[in-house]
């Protein structure tokens, strides 16, 4: 497999409007996910781990917090050509704007692609969760002759009706594509997924939104023209004038778009077994963070993960991912909850100074019950306060804290007093 051939390109996403409020201060490939990593670090990894090691990340909202995960994250030996850059949107004597949509952020990167060597383009997004090994897609590329490979995942009818859906021939080359079909359309666009797939009746092929370019191909296709997106614009018209093959793949994919798959699919990972395997051989990779281990005293634990650094004095965690630094008061029972942690550990000073004055410390305090939520970064919530999520609550964005989808989501360093109920 000619992995020196290749050049990936990770797409940062938009505002991420749908991932608000933790989109508020940070892209969307910057979200803390699994309590130590960041959701750019999943297309990263798969990238290194199938030896792919020269990657762009593109992005222009947000991005501060993004650069410096990546500089303080990703370094190669000086006798590779490996890297992780940014690209971020930029005005040129060429073009003024920002970026109009996937396509048109490959386009205006063209002009730093050209300063390598390369055969094909690798174009991931920076928001979904999964494992995957790339070099089988790029040797089934290669084999097949493709000028593009989608890869693309079976799907459910209900499941269908959210993505790009395609058709494929018995030599597995692309057809036919529609965005986002209605359900009465649905039958028409059925493929043979195999018959594994085809017993959990997951018969529709789905666009994961990865594909792979040769090199003349994506620039014949970029240039001289202002389609803004790949999935809605230049794969569509380039069906029946250039050979597209689709990839599938049968692991776990999901897309992360919106707070409620957030939230399950960080909550999926204290399963017994989970769907998404933190403890793979092929590991994800992040920032190094020299942190002592986790103290835990007196408290049960159920189906809970704990990153590093954590001190941990409740009475109770049921299903919950505990991010780093987390500190959590006695008597305090948590479930169904996805805690991001701190970004610093309060002094023994200022933690006798806050209780004295009777404001929160960093983390949970004491006596709490709290469910169903998410608590972002460096939250501050007081002793005696309970957190409800759940169906019944009232959707709204409020000072402290957004509900969404039954979501109870507190801001990044909100401050919620002693006493305080929500739900």
């Amino acid at each position: 497999m000619r992995s020196e051939k290749v050049i990936s390109i990770i797409l940062g996403g938009g505002q991420g409007s749908r991932l608000y409020p933790l989109t508020a201060s940070r892209s969307k490939p910057a979200v803390p996910i699994a309590g130590k990593y960041r959701l750019v670090d999943i297309p990263i990894s798969n990238c290194i781990n199938s030896n792919l090691k020269r990657i762009f990340v593109l992005t222009q909202f947000n991005s501060a917090s993004l650069n410096k995960h990546i500089k303080n994250t990703y370094h190669f030996s000086v006798f590779t050509d490996a890297f992780v850059d940014i690209l971020a949107a930029e005005q040129t004597p060429d073009n003024k704007g920002w970026y109009q949509g996937t396509a048109d952020a490959v386009r205006q990167s063209l002009h730093h692609l050209r300063q390598h060597e390369f055969e094909y383009v690798l174009i991931l997004s920076g928001d979904q969760l999964y494992q995957m090994d790339f070099r089988k897609m790029i040797e089934n590329h290669i084999a097949k002759q493709a000028d593009i490979t989608i890869a693309t995942i079976p799907v459910t009818a209900k499941d269908a009706t959210s993505f790009g859906i395609l058709k494929a021939n018995n030599d597995l080359e692309i057809t036919s594509f529609i965005e986002k079909p209605a359900s009465n359309l649905l039958k028409e666009w059925q493929s043979d997924t195999g018959e594994a797939m085809q017993a959990q009746n997951r018969i529709h092929l789905a666009s994961m939104g990865i594909y792979l370019f040769n090199k003349k191909v994506l620039i014949d296709m970029l240039e001289g023209n202002q389609r803004h997106d790949f999935g809605g614009e230049i794969i569509p018209e380039a069906i029946g004038k250039n050979k597209i093959i689709s990839y599938q793949f049968e692991g776990y994919w999901t897309d992360i778009g919106n707070i409620d798959s957030f939230f399950e699919a960080n909550l999926g990972l204290t399963d017994d077994v989970p769907k998404f395997n933190l403890f793979d051989p092929a590991p994800i990779y992040s920032r190094a963070r020299m942190l002592p281990p986790s103290k835990v005293s007196g408290t049960i634990l159920t189906n809970t993960i704990i990153a590093d650094g954590c001190i941990i004095h409740a009475k109770e965690l049921t299903r919950c991912v505990v991010g780093i630094r987390s500190r959590i008061g006695h008597n305090t029972t948590v479930s169904n909850c996805y805690i991001m942690g701190s970004d610093y550990y309060q002094t023994i000073e200022e933690i006798e100074g806050l209780r004295q004055s009777h404001k929160p410390l960093t983390g949970i305090g004491e006596n709490c019950v709290i469910k169903n939520a998410i608590l972002d970064k460096n939250c501050f919530i007081g002793n005696n306060v309970t957190i409800n999520g759940g169906a019944h609550i009232k959707e709204g964005d409020y000072e402290t804290y957004t509900a969404k989808d039954g979501i109870v989501v507190v801001k990044k360093n909100a401050v919620i007093p002693n006493g305080t109920v929500i739900g």
